[in-house]
């Protein structure tokens, strides 16, 4: 049966893209005070080209965050404030997909059961937050249920061509590790995805990077950049740990198709060198660029390859401003920039 509802691709336009403020100073133990900064960096770039919607906790918190914004020149009559308790700031992963239906509304928000990754026990805030989104944006609120369960996922272990073919990895969705779902099947994701997302075609890639706090999340290793191109991390040094997994996920690419049965065209983006804090191997990677409505921000390093990173994504968004964000900090937090935003799609 044809769904309704069908995931715009993330160059579509957007209304507005969702962030959350960062306040949970044990997401970077000994490394918090410069990430605010970091986010008020992404908002000044946002805000010249779409409208951002930002989650704070309270009034003070508005207070503290405008005082931020303001002194880094970030604070305009594009970014709206939402006073809502959070527990951490992945929004990709607690927030609603927002998808445009046939039907009326034109927007829906599928909200997804957010569970913390299966991993932290401090999500009770979080796990509002789609609901309120879905609300805030005036789109219809529905919750994905399978089995008489409402169904887990984060944004962050899917990504789609809006065209019908979506992204992801059997790390994060079929291992018995961290545990979304249990007891679905390659089968039952399909069929869900098939329903709430219009997806008619599936890419199952195999491993996530090494450090990856979330098992394997498909938005550190390969995206969609067209409905039929997508750019995919690989490593070159042999004895690095994520050198084979990568060039399985390259092989599984190219026996892949699109929704017509048509080959993938597929852009190799290199990974940064190991970054390593507190003897803890961080999941650094290119691929955690988020797609703006004119602008892609792209998280860097401080490493050789950033420039070779940027200049593949500047060849593929040839209309768009591509800005590196530097992230060595950020990273402590197992996240960059497409972890910590969520896109609203404009309803045209």
């Amino acid at each position: 049966m044809k769904s309704n509802y069908r995931m715009p691709a993330e160059w579509e336009p957007h209304a507005a893209t969702w962030l959350a403020w960062p306040h949970y100073k044990n997401d970077w133990p000994g490394k918090f005070e410069p990430i605010p900064w970091v986010y008020a960096e992404i908002i000044r770039h946002l805000g010249r080209h779409e409208r951002v919607e930002l989650v704070v906790n309270d009034a003070a918190a508005e207070k503290s965050v405008r005082k931020v914004l303001n002194r880094a020149n970030a604070l305009s009559s594009n970014v709206q404030f939402h006073r809502w308790r959070t527990d951490r700031v992945w929004m990709r992963d607690s927030g609603c997909s927002f998808v445009s239906s046939s039907e009326s509304p034109a927007l829906c928000a599928i909200s997804w059961r957010f569970n913390a990754w299966a991993k932290y026990s401090n999500y009770k805030n979080d796990q509002k937050i789609s609901s309120l989104m879905a609300e805030s944006a005036g789109a219809a609120a529905i919750e994905p249920m399978v089995k008489l369960k409402r169904m887990v996922l984060e944004g962050g272990s899917i990504d789609v061509n809006g065209q019908g073919s979506l992204l992801t990895t059997e790390e994060c969705l079929l291992s018995k590790a961290q545990q979304r779902n249990p007891g679905m099947t390659r089968k039952g994701y399909e069929k869900a995805f098939a329903s709430y997302l219009g997806i008619t075609n599936v890419i199952w890639l195999g491993s996530g990077v090494t450090g990856d706090d979330t098992h394997g999340h498909v938005d550190d290793i390969t995206r969609f950049v067209a409905p039929d191109t997508v750019v995919t991390v690989v490593e070159s040094d042999t004895s690095d740990p994520n050198y084979e997994p990568l060039r399985e996920n390259i092989r599984r690419l190219r026996e892949a198709t699109n929704q017509d049965g048509k080959p993938l065209a597929i852009i190799e983006l290199p990974m940064p060198a190991p970054v390593i804090f507190e003897k803890r191997r961080l999941p650094a990677s290119y691929a955690n660029f988020y797609i703006a409505n004119g602008l892609v921000l792209v998280p860097v390093f401080n490493d050789p390859n950033d420039r070779i990173a940027l200049d593949v994504i500047a060849d593929v968004f040839p209309g768009r401003e591509v800005v590196g964000i530097y992230s060595g900090d950020l990273i402590w937090g197992f996240g960059a920039m497409h972890c910590m935003t969520q896109q609203q799609p404009a309803v045209l």
